[in-house]
């Protein structure tokens, strides 16, 4: 299974993400992570742009066809970057789980934004007004979504494995299961 945060920085992807992993024991990618490795060797002098995100995919890959579970933990603010790892889970024969991490109260988001310290050494944290500005398409296709403004990352974590035992049950049921009553 692969599961993929997305969300504005500040919401509490990152929190949920390692939360969850903890739980599960799944492979753990973190975009941030990822691009600060590629900035910190100095290879790409146009900057990190889609790298990041490639190089996530093909580490989602390669854990997923070893029959990995997979947690990805990005902003996926585009089309293109939802469609990618939309087309990761079928190359693999996984099924996918979007997760959509937001935080309706905008002065508590705020307030992460600006008191948040980062664990990924030499990475400068965004600011509330690169937040603001930062480029988030609307999803095609409503993802599973969770409102950190409303509930704690505890109770995240168990929407998050109660969603996944529900799915995991159904397609264990054949269609005329599903009608029983």
């Amino acid at each position: 299974m692969l599961i993929v945060f997305s969300g504005l920085p500040g919401t509490g992807k990152t929190t949920i993400a390692k939360a969850l992993v903890a739980a599960t024991g799944a492979v753990y990618l973190r975009i941030d992570t990822i691009e600060q490795a590629l900035r910190n060797a100095g290879v790409l002098a146009q900057g990190v742009g889609r790298s990041g995100y490639q190089v996530a995919c093909e580490l989602a890959l390669a854990n997923l066809r070893l029959g990995n579970r997979v947690v990805v933990d990005c902003v996926n603010p585009v089309l293109e970057s939802r469609s990618a790892w939309r087309e990761i889970a079928v190359q693999a024969g996984a099924r996918l789980l979007d997760i959509e991490v937001i935080c309706s109260d905008a002065q508590e988001h705020r307030r992460r934004v600006e008191t948040r310290t980062t664990d990924v050494p030499g990475l400068t944290p965004p600011t509330w007004r690169s937040v603001l500005e930062h480029e988030y398409e609307p999803w095609n296709e409503a993802p599973f979504c969770l409102d950190t403004a409303l509930v704690s990352p505890t109770h995240a974590v168990s929407l998050i494995t109660h969603h996944l035992q529900i799915e995991a049950d159904a397609s264990q049921t054949t269609p005329a299961e599903i009608f029983r009553f």
